[in-house]
């Protein structure tokens, strides 16, 4: 064997040796760093698996073992670019645009959102270049083109903006006045009432509270009742007009919480009241 021959198997047996110890190193290095590098070392080392032990392709396998020992060490590494393969012309445009979209996700925030995700998308898109520079094995191509197409789906979806909740809308009151030491609804009454039942079907099925009121005229032991009696009859009308009853909380106050504070035995209309409020 002359010397010219020897060194060159010598060199293509040392260049194996490199390209085979990065691909066993892989094997067996687990990740590190945040969830999306261990997920990327795991997705780059079934790749240069695939391509080492199925493949046979040990310059691909080495690349793509390289890019996984560089995510076990914590680094974030990113998708491959196109323009740094003999891809075919008619692709170029496609996959720079994927790839586009793809980066475009991960600086938005999908590497710590949908770490797994996000991962599998890059790796996918690493393995559509590589199969496509080849061009040969049109399954294998359309395998990886399609997986990746499917987990950029899927990673746009879990980045797109949630809708916005829609505002809550402000309570609206109503209040309904009472002649002094009764509790029937006044005739002027039923245009407010009227006013808080539109509003009640307006908000479909609203919470309601009704709470009465009496003014400081008599005594806090006879107010209190008279007050419940006034609630009870806005309550009434409320479920005559086709509110649910379960709809409705009816409480009284008595003179306690006086819209308008007088002294005690005082007649005053304003809290002579029913309030209604709908949530």
């Amino acid at each position: 064997m002359n010397r010219v021959k020897l060194l060159g198997i010598l060199a293509a047996a040392a260049v194996l040796a490199a390209c085979t110890s990065d691909i066993e190193r892989l094997r067996t290095t687990e990740g590190t760093g945040s969830a999306f590098t261990r997920a990327l070392t795991d997705e780059y080392r079934d790749l240069t698996v695939f391509e080492a032990d199925e493949m046979f392709d040990w310059r691909d396998a080495r690349h793509f073992a390289r890019k996984g020992l560089a995510a076990a060490g914590g680094e974030v590494v990113l998708p491959e670019n196109p323009g740094d393969w003999d891809e075919p012309a008619a692709v170029v445009g496609e996959m720079n645009s994927a790839r586009g979209r793809l980066v475009q996700l991960l600086d938005a925030g999908a590497r710590d959102r949908v770490p797994d995700l996000a991962a599998r998308a890059q790796v996918r898109f690493d393995c559509w270049v590589e199969q496509q520079e080849e061009n040969h094995q049109a399954d294998h191509i359309a395998a990886c083109r399609d997986e990746f197409f499917r987990a950029l789906g899927e990673l746009e979806a879990a980045m797109a903006p949630m809708p916005a909740p829609e505002p809550m809308m402000a309570p609206e009151s109503f209040l309904v006045l009472f002649d002094w030491d009764k509790s029937n609804i006044r005739p002027d009454a039923q245009a407010e009432l009227d006013r808080a039942l539109a509003a009640i079907r307006r908000r479909g099925e609203p919470a309601i509270t009704v709470t009465g009121h009496a003014d400081r005229s008599g005594s806090e032991d006879y107010n209190l009742p008279l007050s419940l009696r006034r609630a009870d009859a806005v309550r009434d009308v409320l479920i005559g007009g086709a509110v649910a009853a379960d709809r409705i909380t009816v409480s009284g106050r008595g003179e306690e919480e006086p819209a308008v504070p007088t002294a005690d035995g005082v007649r005053e209309q304003a809290n002579r009241r029913v309030e209604i409020i709908i949530q």
